[in-house]
This record gives structure tokens, C-alpha cells and sequence, in this order.
């Protein structure tokens, strides 16, 4: 095994946490990047319809990519552990089980999604003006999926061994090659939402073949052949244990959101285009929350592998520390200066205001985000990723939805009272975490004090 991997199990939790999390969040602030490229330069060269379809396909395309981000981090968590555990076959089992696994879900969700762009665009309430330039964008990103699949099936596995800036590499490079596309494409070509469609789909593919190049070349730390490319019915059922409960978490949150946006899309092109902007910069809001608990999740498993069980409890507070210092700061700004944010992605002044009304409301969920991402993660860390599932379900379709349906419908509605359902939701999943994070650790060993270090 490599010595790096020991650096999650061993020295300072927070400081092991913070070197593991800060790749990853640049990682995933160049994956926001590239996406948010679409719609800002649609919105630079195009009409609040464009940006609009672009915010809808791109939305749909969200509820695809959570899947495959929890059965992603299924593999992590399993190879993190065998990792922990010094277990150089189980960890090349992991590998070769994700692989085929990854294999089996693009050769699903492709044709799926392919034949499910138009009715998907239907059923978010699409507003007429921009349902062709929807689907357009949907069918061409759906063809992109296998590429998807495979780079976070590759980033997957480099984080479960404590690797987590070799990722940061591929998605630069997707980064720079869907920015530079896009100003061609949507600028110069004038392709509209096909364009930032055709940008995203090639920089997919481009980062996928580096990064399994740059894998076969460097290799995994431990030995690795083609004969551990096969479905290891246990170290599936592992994968699925913890990725299948995340998986469904975050589709069926994501297709809450896209009711949400059908809901928010009867208001008209503005109101649709405004939470589009809003989801995008929430997007970069939830980086450090999200890149964080992360870390979490694969420190939580690699000391879990290694029997140090109280210090993957540390590393879950380090993880909520550090996110609560990022969502204090984008919560404040955004209720002192919202504007200044919502008009980068867009020039018309109304989608501007009106954005800049639900961004202050929406933005009190990144200090609540702070505790709950972190303790879903370590939840998902110690094998009781149901837990996460359960309270997301809870919230999102027991409060979110139905408050932002009743907020749209009562009397003087506004995208700011709209806005407060997503903390309110958050603050449902927090106290049931509370709750079931006091019982876990009166009812279980796995906050027995073993580790004194």
C-alpha cells in the first residue's frame, strides 16, 4: 500500500481532513466552473429563453449525475476501508466491482435519458419559448453520460486510496476545454443551447480518456490486473449498501428540485430563468459544505478500516467547522450584496431582482448544509447511509415541496418566501441527525474510545 494512504489514520484529524478536502474542493469548484460556463456565456450571447432551457436541461442532468456521484461513493467508502485495513486484495476487488458496476449504469441511464429528454422537459412546465432549446441541450448532454460515468468512477477510486488531487488534473483540463468551447460554440457560432450542449459533452469525454490513460500509467499502489475487472458478488453488495441508499437520495432530491422548478416555471420565463441563476450560484455556495464532507466520508471509512473509530467521530466535527466558517460567509454576503452575484449570469434587469430575492432566502440553508453534509457523510463512512436517505426523503418531500408549493399560491407570493422552504427542509434533516447521532453513540461501539492518539 502506499504510505499516503496512511495519512488519514495517522497525525492531527483536522489537518489530515483539511489536506484531503482542499483538492477536492478545488476539484469541485472547477467542475461548478465549467458547468456554470454554459449559462453564463448563454447569458452573455443569447435571450432569458436560452438561459433558461440551458438551466432546465442542466438541472434534469443533475438528478443523472447524483446517481452516479452515490454509487460513486459506495466504491469510495469500500476502498477506503480496504484501504484502512491494509487489505490490497479486497481494495483491487472494490476496483475491478466498481468498474463493472460503472460499465452496467451507462449502459442504462444512456438510452434512458435519451429517451426520456422531451417528456422530462414536459413535465417541468418548460415554458414554450424555450422547450425546443431544452430538449436539444438534454439529448446531446445525454450522450455524454457514459463519459460522465466513467470520470467519477475514476475519481472515485483515487479517493477512496487518500488521492484526492490527482482528480483536480482531469477536471482543469474539462474546464479549460468546455470554457474555450463554449465561447466558440455559443459566441462566435451563435449554436445557443446546443453549443454549450456540444462544449460540455466534449470536455467529458476528453478528461475520462486522460484520466484512465493517466491511471493505467501510474497505477492503483497495490497489484492490479484485468482478472479483478469482475462483478465480486460481496464487494458489490458493499458498494450498493452505502451507494444505493446515497444514489436514491440524490435522485429523488433532485427530481424534488425539478418540481420545484415546475412549480416556480408557472410564474413565467423570468421567475424560470431567475432560479436558474440562483441554482448556479448555489452550486458554488455548497462546494466547501460539499467538498468537506467528503473528506469526511473517506476518513471516517479509513479509520473505520483501521479500528480507530474515535477519531473518525473527530473528523466528522472537523468537517462541520470548517463548513460552518464558509456558509457564515456566503449566507452573509448574499444578504448584503445579492445582486452583484445574480448578474453575472444574467443582463436582463428583472431576472437580476428577482434572482437576487431568492438567492437571500435560499442562502440561510448553507450554514444548516454546514452540519448536514458532514454527518451524511460519516453516517455513509460507517456503513448507515439509509440514515441520510431517510431524513432527505422526510425533508425535502414532507416540507420542502409543499412550501414552496403553498408559498407560490398564497396571497403577495415572492421568490424570497419561496426561497425559505430549502432551510426549512434542512432544518428538519438536522434535528432528526441530532437525534439519531445521540442514539448511535449510546447504542453502538463505534464511538468506543480505542484510539487515545
Amino acid at each position: 500500500m502506499n504510505s499516503q494512504n496512511s495519512r488519514l489514520t495517522e497525525g492531527p484529524v483536522g489537518r489530515a481532513l483539511l489536506r484531503f478536502a482542499l483538492p477536492f474542493l478545488l476539484a469541485s469548484f472547477l467542475q461548478a466552473l465549467y458547468g456554470a460556463a454554459d449559462l453564463f456565456v448563454v447569458g452573455r450571447f443569447t435571450g432569458s429563453a436560452a438561459v433558461s432551457a440551458v438551466a432546465i436541461g442542466s438541472q434534469v442532468m443533475q438528478t443523472i449525475t447524483g446517481i452516479i456521484l452515490g454509487v460513486s461513493m459506495g466504491g469510495t467508502v469500500l476502498i477506503a476501508h480496504s484501504v484502512g485495513a491494509k487489505d490490497a486484495q479486497g481494495a483491487a476487488r472494490a476496483v475491478g466491482t466498481v468498474t463493472v458496476l460503472f460499465g452496467l449504469l451507462a449502459a442504462v441511464l444512456t438510452p434512458v435519458m435519451l429517451l426520456c429528454a422531451r417528456p422530462a422537459a414536459a413535465l417541468m412546465e418548460t415554458p414554450a419559448e424555450a422547450m425546443d432549446a431544452a430538449v436539444r441541450y438534454l439529448y446531446i448532454c445525454a450522450c455524454g453520460i457514459p463519459f460522465i460515468i466513467g470520470y467519477n468512477a475514476v475519481s472515485g477510486i483515487f479517493r477512496g486510496m487518500g488521492d484526492s488531487k490527482t482528480p483536480v488534473l482531469f477536471i482543469a483540463l474539462a474546464c479549460a476545454i468546455n470554457i474555450a468551447a463554449d465561447f466558440i460554440l455559443t459566441g462566435a457560432l451563435d449554436m445557443g443551447a446546443g453549443g454549450a450542449a456540444i462544449a460540455t459533452v466534449t470536455a467529458q469525454g476528453i478528461s475520462f480518456f486522460a484520466s484512465l490513460l493517466y491511471m493505467k500509467k501510474r497505477g492503483l499502489g497495490f497489484p492490479f490486473s484485468r482478472r479483478d475487472i469482475a462483478l465480486d458478488r460481496a464487494a458489490a453488495g458493499s458498494i450498493l449498501k452505502v451507494g444505493l441508499p446515497l444514489a436514491m437520495q440524490d435522485a429523488l432530491v433532485n427530481v424534488s428540485f425539478l418540481v420545484i422548478t415546475a412549480i416556480i416555471n408557472t410564474l413565467g420565463v423570468v421567475a424560470s430563468a431567475a432560479v436558474g441563476v440562483v441554482e448556479r450560484i448555489i452550486g458554488f455556495a455548497m462546494l466547501p459544505p460539499g467538498s468537506f464532507a467528503s473528506a469526511v466520508a473517506t476518513v471516517t471509512a479509513q479509520n473505520m478500516g483501521a479500528g480507530k473509530p474515535e477519531r473518525a467521530r473527530r473528523g466528522l466535527w472537523c468537517g462541520v467547522g470548517f463548513s460552518l466558517v464558509c456558509g457564515v460567509a456566503v449566507c452573509l454576503y448574499a444578504q448584503l450584496w445579492p445582486e452583484t452575484l445574480t448578474a453575472i449570469f444574467s443582463r436582463d434587469p428583472a431576472v437580476i431582482t428577482a434572482a437576487a430575492q431568492y438567492l437571500q432566502s435560499y442562502t440561510l440553508d448553507c450554514v444548516l448544509v454546514s452540519f448536514i453534509f458532514s454527518m451524511n457523510s460519516y453516517f455513509s463512512g460507517c456503513g448507515r447511509s439509509a440514515v441520510a436517505f431517510a431524513h432527505s426523503m422526510v425533508a425535502t418531500f414532507g416540507v420542502r415541496i409543499p412550501v414552496t408549493y403553498l408559498m407560490s399560491r398564497a396571497p403577495g407570493s415572492s421568490l424570497y418566501k419561496m426561497g425559505l422552504a430549502a432551510p426549512a427542509a434542512t432544518l428538519v434533516s438536522l434535528v432528526i441527525c441530532l437525534f439519531y447521532l445521540r442514539w448511535f453513540s449510546r447504542r453502538h461501539d463505534f464511538f468506543a474510545k480505542t484510539d487515545k492518539t
